[in-house]
């Protein structure tokens, strides 16, 4: 064989090994970014669970304590605010909102033993109980997920590819700050 020839053979073998790995590079790029996107999904699913529950429970307390529009209100604006959120950052504020709204109402509930007595109530706040654990485990899923999927994005030479094929990092879903401290219930209604 001729040098020219064993040359080009050579190169030929050089690009079609830089296309197979730009290829399985984006390939792995992809899996990663719909594994993303069925975790948010996850969440997301869950998050609609929750939004459809807090109708049914705020009729409930509405039947015992009409006079607490107020919390009934916030609970109804929580979530609507939650159901019109379309990005992690935005669901994970919204969901903490909602949190905090739904604290509100269960101690209002505290007033009412006979509302806490209500097999429909126990039913819907067993029902909102699990959903708030799905919650959770979804969440973790989800970043846990975004965490391989950035580390990828991240690393070289995953870096470079990211960049030439447009694949950006993905938002954790976390919580606000200050969402670590429990809300404080203040059953004296004194504020303090």
């Amino acid at each position: 064989m001729k040098k020219g020839s064993m040359i080009l053979i050579g190169i030929v073998v050089v690009i079609a090994i830089c296309v197979i790995a730009a290829i399985s590079s984006y390939n792995g790029f992809v899996s990663a970014e719909e594994n993303v996107n069925q975790k948010y999904s996850n969440i997301d699913t869950q998050l609609q669970r929750r939004v459809d529950l807090i109708p049914n429970l705020v009729n409930t307390v509405k039947g015992y304590a009409s006079h607490e529009k107020e919390v009934i209100k916030d609970v109804s604006d929580a979530r609507a605010k939650l159901a019109g959120a379309k990005t992690p950052e935005d669901q994970a504020a919204a969901n903490d909102n909602l949190s905090g709204a739904l604290s509100r109402l269960l101690v209002v509930v505290e007033k009412y033993p006979d509302l806490k007595a209500n097999q429909n109530f126990q039913q819907l706040m067993d029902e909102l109980a699990g959903t708030e654990n799905r919650i959770a485990v979804a969440r973790k899923d989800y970043n846990d997920e975004v965490a391989v999927y950035n580390k990828k994005v991240k690393r070289f030479p995953g870096a470079m590819m990211a960049g030439m094929f447009g694949f950006d990092q993905k938002q954790y879903f976390k919580a606000q700050n200050g969402a670590e401290e429990a809300p404080k219930v203040d059953f004296e209604g004194n504020g303090q």
